[in-house]
């Protein structure tokens, strides 16, 4: 049972209830809070708030993303991979010249994978009509919704971005400030169409042919087959033992397997003491081994050519833990793309179901592309893959692109103790990492363990510490020979997290976003 020690600066404290949703916007909380209050379950009181998201944070998630869930039924733990794959005019060939894969533009998207995974769920898990869901997301794209300051700050980023893409300014342009009523009455339509269709019409109906359309219009790739052949997988989560519990991640080609690595070699340590120089140089080292692994190994779990079992071999844990001394190890930079964007949600009701839910454009508001009259912003999920013909995560036909974003799960003697995710790209295994260690070696309440200073590896290995690590500690690891940086807490992520005791919940919500906890 965590401590209610608030060691932190926060202005916020654990949320205790019997349900619970957490995110990082308040609306898209009391989404799901409603949604549960109807009757549904956790699972409803997930999409409903994944489906909001969409309208409420375009800045981070739309209806063409991506996502990724685990879900505890009462009795056990499913894993759902709704990522969606390469278009299947993308051979190698079509980006020859190229140094690495487009950031904007058709030839960023892969298939969007967020409504399926709406839908799936809900069929298996929902206790509520499909259409119930959409409720709260058309309202407030409908009647308008005032923008939180964090979503404007960023949305006001991207109008530069995306200055030469005439649907997104159309759409999403003038960028408002904090507070401004946003309205988007195409979104509104789209969202019912999507709702009335159990998400038939995102793929299969009309609206896949607007998205067709427009993609053949540009010269795209992405075609009306592409849309049709996607699916959603159902995946048994990959785990491993750490100190008296099991860390549960989506496999590939999400890069949550990194999380489960860097455990497994910490776990042949005794915790130093909290927030040392010696527990975040342990950390970080076991963390350096991880990412390494990561990118050179990730990929769609089809083409790896390391499977994730041998990289989690007890016996080459144990050797990557001896490896590591009182001093910084070197490794070259890392070669793939990374990004500080995407929206975590969290939720669980008093029935035992619990959910870790993710979802993502990627890069802000994705690759650029909104279909017309539709207000669907178009993922730029294809910018993860690799253009190096010898790495498995090189471009292919019908393939998924490596992922940074990753729901996590922990249970504990067979029971689920903790529903938990860090989003923000590159910063979300290193987050699962950390939250783990606080909750479960320093016995951290969800929100405690949140507000936390945060480290975070840079693609080079250099290691940006948030501020709250002590001089002593940053100069003691630079020592060491880190290359360490005092950075903003743009780059640190945003927790949400759902702890599970005998008695209801403990629920965190990172004060870096602007959502929260809340529960009944």
């Amino acid at each position: 049972m965590p401590t209610w020690d608030q060691p932190y600066d926060s202005n916020r404290s654990p949320v205790c209830a019997a349900n619970v949703v957490a995110t990082s916007q308040p609306l898209a909380v009391q989404a799901g809070l409603d949604m549960m209050r109807e009757g549904g379950n956790a699972i409803d009181a997930a999409i409903a708030s994944a489906i909001t998201l969409t309208v409420v944070e375009p800045n981070n998630t739309g209806i063409g993303s991506d996502a990724f869930a685990m879900v505890w039924d009462g009795d056990r733990l499913c894993g759902l991979n709704a990522s969606g794959r390469a278009p299947r005019g993308w051979s190698r060939d079509r980006f020859a010249g190229l140094q690495h894969m487009p950031e904007l533009g058709w030839d960023s998207v892969t298939v969007p994978g967020a409504v399926s995974a709406w839908a799936i769920l809900s069929e298996r898990y929902g206790k509520v009509p499909f259409s119930d869901l959409f409720k709260t997301a058309i309202h407030y794209a409908e009647d308008g919704f005032q923008v939180g300051p964090i979503t404007a700050f960023y949305w006001q980023q991207a109008a530069e971005t995306y200055a030469s893409f005439p649907d997104f300014g159309k759409h999403f342009l003038p960028a408002p400030k904090a507070g401004e009523r946003v309205y988007r009455k195409e979104l509104a339509t789209t969202l019912r169409s999507i709702a009335a269709s159990n998400g038939a019409s995102f793929y299969t109906g009309e609206l896949a042919e607007r998205i067709a359309s427009a993609s053949t219009g540009a010269g795209g790739a992405l075609t009306l087959e592409d849309l049709a052949a996607h699916e959603a997988t159902w995946v048994e989560p990959l785990a491993i033992d750490y100190r008296d519990i099991l860390l549960h991640e989506i496999p590939p080609n999400g890069q949550g397997l990194a999380a489960l690595i860097a455990l497994g070699i910490l776990n042949h340590f005794d915790p130093p003491e909290l927030d040392s120089a010696d527990s975040v140089h342990l950390q970080l080292e076991t963390m350096k081994i991880a990412i390494r692994a990561a990118f050179e190994h990730f990929a769609d779990i089809r083409y790896m050519n390391v499977a994730p079992e041998e990289l989690l071999d007890p016996a080459m844990l144990k050797r990557a833990a001896a490896t590591i001394g009182r001093d910084a190890s070197r490794l070259p930079p890392v070669a793939l793309p990374v990004s500080q964007d995407t929206v975590y949600l969290t939720t669980a009701d008093a029935s035992g179901n619990m959910v870790s839910f993710i979802q993502s454009n990627y890069q802000g508001f994705g690759s650029g592309i909104v279909i017309p009259n539709t207000g669907i912003a178009m993922q730029s999920r294809g910018l993860g893959f690799s253009l190096d013909p010898d790495h498995p995560n090189c471009v292919a036909p019908g393939k998924r692109p490596f992922h940074t974003i990753i729901p996590g799960f922990v249970t504990q003697a067979g029971i689920a103790r903790l529903s938990f995710g860090v989003m923000g790209g590159h910063m979300q295994h290193q987050g699962h990492m950390q939250m783990v260690q606080r909750i479960f070696d320093h016995n951290q309440n969800p929100q405690a363990a949140s507000d936390a200073p945060r480290w975070h590896i840079r693609a080079d290995f250099s290691v940006a510490l948030e501020t709250g690590f002590s001089p002593s500690v940053a100069n003691d690891l630079a020592a060491r020979g880190h290359h360490i940086e005092f950075d903003s807490q743009r780059i640190f992520g945003g927790a949400q997290l759902i702890y599970r005791t005998t008695d209801g919940y403990i629920a965190g919500s990172d004060h870096r976003k602007e959502g929260m906890a809340a529960g009944f």
